[in-house]
Parts: structure tokens; sequence; C-alpha cells
């Protein structure tokens, strides 16, 4: 299964792609990554079409297809050739191998499948690609509720793979019903939250809890994890990828530790539709020194990107997140999202919570904290721009998820 090198990579696509071919035309002789443009990611995917494709460097002939987990109204589509499916599945078995998959060890498959989702296939071939000696339960997390409890009781399934919506689901069902405890948790396609992670805890106290693996359908292999790493922690595939981490504003190179910033991704295995400097959509900052050059180890900080609009103002997930986390050990806070509704001429934000122990008084707290926080919400609120941010404790099935996927819708927009 071949790999190439970036001249050769980059070679390929500008002879082969039209998008790139475009993308590099005042690009000479170049010496370092850093010298190519990045990807713009809306251009790139209006290139990346059904039909009249500009991205991709020739027909698809053989391999497999599938299409984003977004909600969004215009879905994208990865191609991925039968050569570069397999090695994707292979080297991300590897890091599941790595991240310490035990013999005997089994596993509950919970991630989505159908309607050209990867996860749930994506998964199942990278188990059997790891060549660890482990026993896999191919739910999937789209099977009824009720036989999913009925499997795990009935083979004392000690391991549960899926997204964290799945997770949280299954503790609180366990909270008054019996269920089989699980001694290790692998969340995958979106993170998991420390009030998350401790209310999980609570139910489960011996439990570990770690991630599956790091990787996008559109983009690929994005890290993998060993024993030295923390949660939300992971090591680049050195071998088959370049991962940059870009600075928000200059978009210049970052090298040193500790310090946020864009994360971008060269795919070193995939020519069909050729991955060089693409936006990931998280940001991230380096962990080790830069003198670690083999599987350098970052963090993922949150999306880069996740974001709407109330009325003139952005409010992001993770920011809504931290100032949340301040109630988390009186509420215990188990999932949210964000909704956008629209009335009477203006907008208004509605934080849906799922809580153990929801009152009004912490209701109303919540809502001052956010305003005392994030003044300029506030004063939207009083010069009647926007309506007051409105508080919702809801039961964590009340949460909406994308009925594809599995993960929970973090922002909802409502409005008509």
């Amino acid at each position: 299964m071949k790999t190439y090198s970036l001249n050769e990579l980059v070679d390929i696509a500008r002879k082969h792609s039209p998008y790139y071919k475009n993308l590099y035309k005042d690009v000479g002789t170049f010496t370092d990554l850093s010298q190519l443009p990045i990807l713009d990611s809306a251009a790139f995917w209006k290139a990346n079409t059904i039909k009249d494709n500009q991205v991709l460097t020739g027909p698809q002939t053989s391999g497999i297809v599938f299409k984003s987990g977004g909600t969004t109204g215009s879905p994208k589509f990865s191609f991925f050739s039968l050569e570069e499916w397999e090695l994707f599945t292979h080297a991300f078995g590897e890091g599941m191998r790595k991240g310490g998959l035990k013999p005997g060890e089994k596993i509950a498959n919970m991630f989505y499948a159908g309607d050209l989702y990867a996860s749930f296939m994506f998964i199942s071939k990278s188990i059997e690609k790891s060549k660890s000696e482990v026993v896999h339960f191919p739910l999937s997390g789209g099977a009824d509720f009720n036989h999913i409890v009925e499997t795990m009781n009935s083979f004392e399934i000690s391991t549960w793979a899926g997204v964290p919506t799945s997770m949280m689901k299954l503790s609180e069902y366990a909270q008054t019903n019996k269920l089989h405890a699980p001694t290790k948790i692998l969340f995958g396609g979106e993170s998991m939250y420390e009030d998350q992670i401790s209310f999980v805890k609570e139910v489960f106290p011996k439990v570990q809890i770690q991630s599956i693996g790091y990787a996008s359908v559109d983009g690929g292999l994005l890290g993998y994890l060993d024993e030295s790493c923390d949660i939300q922690e992971h090591r680049v595939f050195t071998d088959y990828t370049v991962m940059e981490i870009l600075d928000e504003d200059t978009l210049d190179v970052i090298s040193e530790p500790n310090r946020p910033g864009k994360m971008f991704l060269t795919n070193l295995t995939r020519t069909l539709m050729p991955i060089i400097r693409y936006p990931v959509g998280d940001k991230a900052m380096w962990i080790e020194s830069s003198s670690v050059t083999h599987q350098r180890k970052f963090k993922i900080l949150g999306r880069s990107d996740e974001g709407a609009r109330v009325g003139p103002a952005t409010v992001y997930y993770d920011d809504m997140n931290t100032l949340l986390n301040t109630f988390h050990d009186v509420i215990h806070i188990k999932g949210f999202q964000l909704r956008l509704v629209h009335f009477e001429n203006m907008d208004q934000l509605v934080i849906r919570v799922a809580a153990a122990n929801p009152s009004v008084n912490v209701q109303n707290q919540i809502k001052e904290h956010i305003y005392q926080e994030r003044e300029m919400i506030k004063k939207l609120v009083d010069e009647k721009l926007i309506h007051p941010v409105a508080i919702e404790f809801v039961h964590m099935t009340d949460l909406d998820t994308n009925g594809r996927t599995g993960k929970l819708k973090r922002i909802i927009d409502a409005r008509k």
C-alpha cells in the first residue's frame, strides 16, 4: 500500500486535478509545505461535485464513497480508491491497537451506519485491521435501544465504542436500570467534555474513558493515541500524514508547544481526492517540543468554526460549555445544545440543558452568569436587538441528534 512524498503528491494533484491546477498556477519550485497555499474549504467543496468534479484527479474505478455527517443542506462527498480505503483502515487499526486493545476484549460498536455514513463501517474494518484478538459486536447506534441493552447484558460486554451522546444515554439509563457495567469507553466523532466524563464516572466509577482515535471522512487520518495520552490528546500519523497548526490570524506555522492554532492536514496516501493543507475544522496545540519530529503529540481544543450568529453576535458552543461548567457540580450537566429561534422580529438563543438536578433558581443564575461574563449579549438584550437568553432543562433523550450519525446536534437553527 503506497504513500507518496509531498513532491509526488503535489505533482499528481496539479497535473490531473483542475482545482489544484488552478490553486497552484502561481506556484513554481517549492522546498517546504508552507510555500503552498492553504485550501479554502468553501471553494474546495464547491468544486468537489458529483458531476463535472474539479477536485478528483481522474474517474473513480474502485473503492468507496462517503458523505459527511454534517446536517447542512449541501452534503460533502468523499472519494477513496480501494487501496486508499484499505490503507486508511489499516493505519487507524494500528492506532487502535496502540491505544490499548486487549486480547479477549468484547467491543460493542455503536457507531452509526447507512446513508453513506462512514463511522460504523470504518470502525468495524479498523478493528479487524488492528489484528487485535478482540470480540466485535457490530450493534450500530441506530439499533433499537432495548436490543442494545439486552445484548450488552447477555454477553457482558465490557467495552463501549460510539459517539458521546450514546454513552450519555446508556449511562443515564443505568442509573435506574440493570446494565452490565463497562470497564472501557471508546468515544469518537465529537469531543467528550469534562462534565460528561464526570457524569459517566459517577455511574461507573471504575470505567476507563478514552478516544477511539481521531479521523475524518473528508481529511482521513488525523491522530491516534497511546498510553501516555490524556483525554483529547493524540499523536500524528507521521508515516501517512503531515499535520500543521497555524496561527488563526496570520496563518503562520506554529512550531512551539502550548500555543493554540488551527489544524491543517496533508494526507500522503490519497491521490484520487488529494488533501493538501486542508483545514480540519478544529483548534489544537502541540504538547511536545518541536524536537519531536515523529508522531508528535497534540491536544484538540475544540472546533475552530462551530459558532452561530444571534442577531449581530456570534455565539460559540465551546464558549457556552465553559460558562455552563461553572454550574456542573450543582446540577450535574449531561449535555446541552444551542437552539436559535426568531419571533417578533428578533433572534433568541435558547440553551437546552440536560441536567440531573435542575432548579428554577439555578436557571436564573445561569442566565445572569452568561450576561455577566458576556457583556455583549446583555447589551444586545438591553438594546432590544435580541430576546433575552432562555434556559430550558430537559432530559438527555430530549436533545436532538442527527438520525444518521447519532451525534448531538450542538447548534440548531430553527429560525424561519
